[in-house]
């Protein structure tokens, strides 16, 4: 095609009259007018020509040059289609010259051609010399769901004022009830404070207005025997000369350390104590059947704060038998961490079997509190996980996620969801860090579909009724017996999955 071709077809769109280009063009000449050319610089389509030469569909002309020689001042235009009867557009890189004042023109409209990559960083300029300046390039949005997930996410974190408020009334009055108890009755003088639970795993979500207290009493003879097939409920009895002698007045007909006893001696020490704090108001709530703890309103108004004080032993004893296969963290903590767990103390709660046909009070239930703490703390496959210098990964914005979605979905559907809580989506959790031990697994911007992984091992879990101690494998936390809601859950949680979680949504 010639340069009076060209012209014509560009005359028939109606577009400015432009010089024809050739061999040889200055780099800070205006680039060819084809509609799409990609924004970086381009190459000559001639042989020979320089690559400072920009492309032109006429041959042995100068971009910007007249057929006399004489150069135009106006730049072609680059916003027009390319040109009808001529030869097929070049795939060439088009770029604004830059006016008198320096003020940089507008970027050349994109082309169905594929375009070169360019290797500027996002929201930056890329210096071109001559003058020319390369489009900037727009930086990737985050998926709409990544970012609701993170939106509801930042909703659930603790105000940092209402965690103090919160935290000093809780100090202001268990240490004092803990004094108390250790006066009042010498069976309780050895007692300790241990804070657990979700508020000290840094996990609690919306507000600061629970808190899990164990009261640990330690005890060097105890034997520990089965209560039933489930392996995590426990008779006590003491050996040979026990040095806890106080202990002994707790014991039922049959020898067996009673936990009804013992938690009913410690309730009504804290009981008569509440009433002389003067500074804050402070109640003991009804006792639930079957709970191992005893509960404390503290009066926080415009609400209240409630502290569980749970009964807890702490015994010189190996793991049971029952516990062998559990704890499967070799692949993510690591087999020494794992080794360092099962060298601790047994901890047992005052917890009713409910399965027992005579409900007698005496059986006690293992406890990995402790454990579940530690690994909470330090729940990386490295050990720099999440800490100041390390990697951030998105394990317990996920565990967040989980306990949020089951306390609405509970506020929905209370009747059909009654026998769940958080315990049951933590321990699907711990198994799912399991399942995926690394922390590339968890990367912090993969939360949306890290949180989705949880989700469906869970529904798996609910759909099989199965769903493993995860110190405990053959204990099933989720009964047989309670199919129906078990799939209820399963649906529901299917719903939200596959609809975007509306009910993240229905709170705000």
């Amino acid at each position: 095609m010639d340069g009076a071709g060209g012209t014509r077809a560009r005359g028939r769109r109606g577009s400015r009259t432009a010089a024809p280009r050739g061999r040889g063009a200055p780099r800070s000449a205006a680039r060819s007018p084809s509609r799409g050319a990609p924004r970086s610089a381009a190459r000559s389509p001639s042989r020979g020509a320089p690559r400072s030469a920009a492309r032109s569909p006429s041959r042995g002309r100068v971009a910007g040059e007249s057929p006399s020689g004489a150069t135009t001042r106006r730049a072609p235009r680059t916003d027009g289609p390319p040109a009808r009867g001529g030869r097929p557009g070049q795939r060439a890189h088009a770029a604004s010259a830059l006016p008198a004042g320096g003020v940089e023109a507008p970027p050349a409209p994109r082309s169905r051609a594929r375009a070169t990559r360019v290797p500027a960083a996002p929201r930056k300029v890329a210096v071109v010399p001559d003058g020319v300046a390369a489009a900037p390039v727009a930086a990737p949005r985050p998926l709409p769901d990544t970012l609701r997930l993170h939106e509801v996410l930042s909703r659930l974190s603790l105000a940092r004022r209402d965690v103090s408020e919160a935290s000093a009334l809780v100090n202001m009055v268990v240490p004092h009830l803990v004094q108390t108890i250790r006066s009042r009755d010498g069976a309780f003088s050895s007692i300790e404070q241990h804070s657990a639970g979700s508020y000290y795993e840094r996990v609690k979500i919306s507000q600061p207005n629970e808190f899990d207290i164990m009261l640990v009493i330690p005890v060097e003879r105890l034997q520990l025997d089965e209560s039933d097939d489930t392996g995590a409920y426990y008779y006590l009895t003491f050996k040979r000369n026990p040095k806890e002698k106080y202990l002994l007045k707790f014991l039922d007909e049959d020898g067996k350390l009673s936990a009804f006893k013992m938690l009913q001696a410690l309730r009504e020490i804290i009981k008569q104590e509440v009433k002389n704090f003067k500074n804050v108001e402070v109640t003991v709530t009804r006792k639930k059947a079957g709970s191992p703890a005893i509960t404390l309103q503290i009066k926080n108004p415009p609400s209240e704060i409630s502290v569980d004080i749970i009964l807890t032993l702490e015994v010189h004893h190996s793991w049971p038998p029952s516990t062998q296969d559990g704890l499967k963290i070799k692949q993510w903590l690591g087999t020494k961490v794992r080794r360092e767990f099962k060298l601790t103390s047994v901890y047992l709660v005052a917890k009713q079997n409910k399965r027992e046909k005579v409900l007698r009070g005496n059986t006690w239930r293992l406890s990995f509190s402790h454990i579940e703490k530690m690994m909470m703390t330090n729940h990386g496959h490295s050990k720099t996980c999440c800490e100041s210098d390390g990697t951030k990964c998105c394990r317990k914005g996920c565990l967040k996620l989980l306990k949020y979605l089951l306390e609405q979905l509970k506020m929905k559907y209370p009747k059909e969801l009654e026998k769940f809580c958080s315990y049951h989506v933590k321990t699907a959790f711990f198994h799912s860090c399991v399942m995926w031990p690394n922390d590339t697994d968890w990367i912090l911007g993969d939360l949306d579909h890290c949180f989705q992984k949880c989700l469906g091992y869970f529904v798996e879990c609910l759909q099989k009724s199965q769903l493993p101690h995860f110190f405990i494998p053959q204990y099933n936390l989720l009964s047989l017996e309670d199919k129906a809601s078990n799939h209820f859950l399963a649906r529901q949680i299917s719903h939200q999955l596959n609809n975007r979680f509306p009910i993240f949504q229905e709170s705000y």
